[in-house]
């Protein structure tokens, strides 16, 4: 059985470059669900700017969230689809 899932954006606000690591780390272990990332560098204010597509079950990026906002410095918030 499928399981169902749903597209999603998830912004992530990077304040550090401290833990940029821990960040690609657990977006890597989720790389089957990403269905592509940009990422914006903005040294005028110290930020990075990251948008990650996603299409996965809502317990799946619930858990990726959940791990992402957990990283110190990082700060995220996501947009889902209706369908």
């Amino acid at each position: 059985v499928k399981m169902e899932t749903r597209i999603a954006v998830i912004a992530i606000v990077a304040e550090s470059r401290d833990h940029i690591d821990e960040m690609n780390r657990v977006l890597s272990a989720y790389g089957e669900y990403i269905i592509g990332r940009m990422g914006i560098p903005y040294p005028k204010k110290g930020v990075s700017l990251i948008s990650v597509a996603v299409d996965a079950p809502n317990q799946t990026i619930s858990a990726l969230t959940g791990k992402l906002g957990n990283i110190e410095g990082i700060n995220v918030k996501t947009a889902y689809s209706k369908a």
